[in-house]
Formats: C-alpha cells, sequence, structure tokens
C-alpha cells in the first residue's frame, strides 16, 4: 500500500503530530486493544480552525502511518485529499468531546473486552487495584444510547464527561482524554489494566477495596510518579519499543 509523503506538505509541527499519533494507533494495536477497524484516536491540530487528525476508515491499526492520517473540520469534512473514507459517525463522540474541552488535545477510544465488560456492570470501577485509584480519581459516566452517530447525543455527553479524564461509556467501551497524545495514551493503559485486573479479580474470592481516602489523595501520588510530567515521562520509551519493531508508521 502506497501512500504519498506529506512531510513536505504540512508544517514542521504537524508533522510531529502525525508521527505521534500514528505511533499511538499502532501502541494500541501491539497491546491488543483494537477493534478491526471500529474505533478512532482524535487528534486537534494547533491552532484556531478546530481541525482533526483521524484514522482512515478501513484500514487497521498497525496499518496506520503518518501520512495516512485524514485531517478534516469540526463536521469530519477531508481538509487534505485521500484516497480513504472517514466515519462520520465514528466522529460524533470525537467532535463532541473536542468541542467542549479545549484543554484536550487527544480523544483515544476503545472496545475492549474488558473495557466493555466493567462498563456493564452496574457498580462499574471497583476501588480494588492501584490502578483503579488513578482512575476513581477522574472517572465520569455515559449511559448507551444505541450507536453513537445523532448530534442529539452530543449535549448529553458532553454533560455527562465535564471535566473528567477517563469516561465510561456503558454497554460499550472506555475513553480517555490528554492534553496531549503521551496522556491520552497512559490514561488508557491505566483504565485498560483496572478493568483487566478487575474481571480477573471477580473470578476469585471476595475483593478487598481501597481505603476511600487514598483514593481522594491519589491525584498527586500520580503527579509524584510521572515527575509531574504524566504521559511524556513515559511516552520515549514507547517510541523506542515500537522503533524497534517497526519504523512504518512514520512515513
Amino acid at each position: 500500500m502506497q501512500i504519498p509523503s506529506l512531510k513536505e506538505v504540512v508544517s514542521a509541527e504537524e508533522w510531529q503530530l502525525r508521527c505521534d499519533l500514528a505511533a499511538c494507533y499502532r501502541l494500541v494495536a501491539a497491546y491488543g486493544w483494537s477493534d478491526l477497524v471500529f474505533t478512532h484516536i482524535s487528534a486537534r491540530l494547533p491552532g484556531p480552525e478546530h481541525h482533526f487528525l483521524i484514522n482512515p476508515y478501513g484500514l487497521m491499526f498497525d496499518e496506520i502511518t503518518a501520512s495516512s492520517l485524514i485531517k478534516v473540520d469540526a463536521q469530519c469534512n477531508k481538509l487534505i485529499e485521500s484516497p480513504f473514507p472517514v466515519n462520520p459517525a465514528g466522529f460524533v463522540i470525537h467532535s463532541a468531546v473536542h468541542a467542549a474541552r479545549e484543554d484536550v488535545q487527544c480523544v483515544l477510544h476503545t472496545h475492549t473486552r474488558a473495557g466493555v465488560a466493567v462498563s456493564a456492570q452496574k457498580a462499574g470501577v471497583l476501588p480494588i487495584s492501584q490502578q483503579s485509584t488513578f482512575v476513581l480519581a477522574s472517572l465520569a459516566y455515559h449511559d448507551y444510547e444505541g450507536v453513537a452517530f445523532r448530534d442529539d447525543e452530543k449535549p448529553r455527553l458532553q454533560a455527562d464527561m465535564g471535566e473528567a479524564t477517563f469516561l465510561m461509556l456503558r454497554n460499550h467501551g472506555l475513553l480517555t482524554v490528554g492534553k496531549t497524545i503521551a496522556d491520552a495514551f497512559l490514561s488508557m493503559y491505566v483504565f485498560e489494566s483496572t478493568c483487566q485486573i478487575q474481571i480477573g479479580a471477580q473470578a476469585g474470592g471476595e475483593l478487598t477495596q481501597v481505603n476511600p481516602q487514598i483514593v481522594q489523595g491519589v491525584a498527586q501520588a500520580l503527579k509524584v510518579q510521572t515527575g509531574g510530567m504524566g504521559g511524556v515521562f513515559v511516552w520515549p520509551a514507547l517510541i523506542r519499543k515500537l522503533d524497534r519493531q517497526d519504523t512504518s508508521y512514520k512515513t
């Protein structure tokens, strides 16, 4: 699959964002969080225009490259010609979040088995692991309204999410946001780990819950753990891991 390079067509800032977003797609695939072609990761481009990068619909996540990512406006109209289609219905959730959250550069959404399983549980995320305490410090829920393709759902989703970092879409999956792509990825790593641990723990005996006071103080603990850098702390190591396997995402 030959895709013309956009490296000399777009700004250096946009190219770096394209490389980071393509890397994020590859990492999501590598960690087993993809659902064939049926979820999206979007990134807002710098500037006042509200332009975004999103995946070409129909490509597997491990096929995504910097040049194949499609630039769209807030209505998911293509701004640079591409031979690939975009999925406006899939962008509904992303556009809703980006419109309400100026602090967010990246929105990452998954349909993993563990994530969907916990999203179907009435109690949602339980405070039973260190990972869950990070999630519970900034978690919101949005009830399932069917396949998310209707614009009238946007205000309800925006109201439910508020200023949270983690959003559990009931009976649907997981969503994280970040001021950088690295932040959104690290948050999803913690969210997915939380759900996998919970499903595994529930298969055993009686659960021990974390003291609520510990949950209340966890935001500061997370800052200490990453030196206040958030996802940027771990991102270079993730890029090195990816580069050891395949550097084609940078094309």
